[in-house]
Parts: C-alpha cells; sequence; structure tokens
C-alpha cells in the first residue's frame, strides 16, 4: 500500500501519512465491505483517499528516483547501471504525460502487480476497459522510448 500511494504522490511523508488515512477510513467503512477481495478493496480506498489529496494540493508526481534503486541494484557492471538508469528515468518522464487513467492502469498492473480484475476495481471501470487502458498507456510508452532510440 505505501509504494503505491508513494508512486503516486512522491513524498515519503504524505505516503505515510495517506497511508495512515487509508487504513482509518478502512476501519471506518470495513462494516460496510461486501466484497470478497480485500486487497483490491483497500487498493480502492487508498486510491479515493490519494485522489482526496490531490485535488486538495492540484499536484502530481509520479516517482522518486530512489522508488527505482531496487531495480538498479540488480545491475551488475557500472554501464547496465547506467543504461539502466537513463532507461527507467524515460519511463518516468513518459508516465508524466500519459493521460491519468492510462498512467494508474500502467501504475497498477505493471508497478504495483495487481490482477486486471484488482485494478479495474480499483479504477472503478470495468476488466475490459481496464485492459483497454492499459493497451493504450503500454503502446505510447513503447512508442515514445522507440522514437529516443531512433
Amino acid at each position: 500500500m505505501y509504494y503505491f500511494l508513494l508512486s503516486l504522490c512522491h513524498n515519503h511523508h504524505s505516503a505515510e501519512d495517506l497511508v495512515q488515512e487509508t487504513f482509518f477510513r478502512a476501519h471506518l467503512y470495513l462494516e460496510n465491505f461486501q466484497g470478497k477481495n480485500v486487497k483490491a478493496w483497500l487498493f480502492t480506498v487508498a486510491y479515493h483517499v490519494f485522489i482526496d489529496q490531490f485535488r486538495k494540493n492540484k499536484r502530481l508526481v509520479i516517482k522518486e528516483d530512489d522508488f527505482f534503486q531496487r531495480k538498479m541494484d540488480n545491475a551488475q557492471r557500472i554501464e547496465e547501471t547506467i543504461v539502466l538508469k537513463e532507461d527507467i528515468q524515460r519511463v518516468i518522464d513518459i508516465l508524466k504525460i500519459l493521460p491519468e487513467k492510462q498512467k494508474m492502469a500502467v501504475l497498477l498492473a505493471d508497478f504495483h502487480e495487481l490482477t486486471t480484475e484488482e485494478a479495474a476495481a480499483v479504477m472503478n471501470v470495468s476488466p475490459t476497459y481496464f485492459k483497454v487502458l492499459l493497451f493504450r498507456g503500454r503502446q505510447i510508452i513503447r512508442q515514445r522510448r522507440k522514437e529516443f532510440h531512433e
């Protein structure tokens, strides 16, 4: 939950506050929960908490550089690390220009590894529409990365 919110708000302290607010709201509305998938429900609550905060602040930043540090630690050579860091930064930059729903679909599916059904529930869309958003978001990322390499 923390990493999901961190990827949305780009601030460690804000993400911690949002996690706390998420579980507070989940506790308040737990008696109203009638679904079977608690994970998807909690991500939905977290998403709504973030949206409320976003509307207050009117600012959205995708990721901090240290979020991807785990990915770079796997690279064994300095050259691989540099190439990986540049590639990650390009993906971050591309995510910033994606439409909001496509960005959320890519974040939920590719970065937070939610299933199609879970992510669709978080976004309050049908699984079919979620797949369309995810496909289009990934397609834009591929096109922009290809343009960069040419």
